[in-house]
């Protein structure tokens, strides 16, 4: 157990050295101040651009199956709910401002979405048809999804990749690790560096969305409903110690404690 706590310290060593420290969204009345390790060599630029090539395969891929869906009523108002969101991006990061936006609907039974870096927003018709949503729950969606790219968890997550990479590499020659305990050590890597991040970025889109969507005047209580909706839709859940999402409980908790902080703002968008 020593051997591997130790290795776990070479991987935080390792991936310290080569990191700067960031914070890549102002804290907004959420609040969320924490602060970012980010490798230095894996820039936004480059990030932005490696997830560009991936978001345009997946359109022309869709595109080709006949599944991408550009017209429908369905496709117009998942956009216009994404103009009023994305408005309100610059409150939080002045940059996105300028990031290129897109938004595209997918003909699919999956209950998924994503806002991936760079402002590229895909969903999933599944999501929205089967949950039922309303607007203010898309947008709670949207919200939180659009928060993971403003914060560049993305980034944040291969910089840690990149981390635990280089100290898998050095710790054999280091410590002299035989391979048994080299599985041990990787483990322990990924249950005490890489999942609670995880889970600390879950809880940061919680917050972001919750502000972004009362900005762009989507009633925040919404989130509580998504949540619900989600959960009864996924099932059982994992133990939260092994889960990149929060519990139910807990992320219910955090959601109610917010809202508070962000009505203000949900009032005053109303009344525009």
């Amino acid at each position: 157990m020593g051997r591997t706590l130790h290795f776990t310290g070479l991987a935080s060593a390792l991936l310290l050295a080569g990191c700067q420290v960031v914070n890549t969204t102002s804290g907004g009345a959420v609040g969320v101040e924490r602060k970012q390790y980010m490798f230095s060599m894996l820039s936004t630029q480059q990030v932005n651009q490696m997830y560009e090539a991936s978001f345009q395969k997946t359109l022309a891929e869709a595109s080709q199956k006949g599944v991408l869906d550009s017209n429908s009523a369905e496709a117009k108002r998942l956009n216009a709910i994404a103009q009023r969101l994305i408005a309100q991006a610059p409150v939080f990061r002045p940059d996105a401002a300028q990031w290129q936006w897109q938004v595209a609907l997918i003909k699919s039974d999956e209950l998924n979405a994503s806002c991936g870096p760079g402002g590229k927003i895909i969903f999933y018709t599944g999501l929205i048809d089967r949950l039922q949503l309303t607007d203010d729950e898309i947008a709670a969606v949207m919200g939180h999804e659009i928060a993971h790219a403003l914060r560049e968890h993305s980034r944040e997550a291969m910089s840690q990749a990149y981390g635990v990479d280089l100290a898998k590499q050095s710790a054999s020659a280091l410590l002299g690790l035989p391979a048994a305990d080299m599985e041990l050590a990787d483990t322990a890597v990924q249950l005490g560096m890489t999942l609670p991040n995880s889970r600390a970025n879950e809880n940061e889109a919680d917050l972001i969305g919750l502000e972004l969507a009362a900005r762009a005047g989507y009633n925040p209580n919404a989130a509580l409903t998504l949540w619900q909706k989600m959960t009864q839709a996924g099932g059982s859940q994992p133990p939260q110690f092994l889960s990149t999402h929060p519990s139910p409980g807990n992320r219910t908790a955090a959601l109610q404690s917010a809202i508070p902080k962000v009505m203000p703002l949900y009032e005053q968008a109303k009344g525009k």
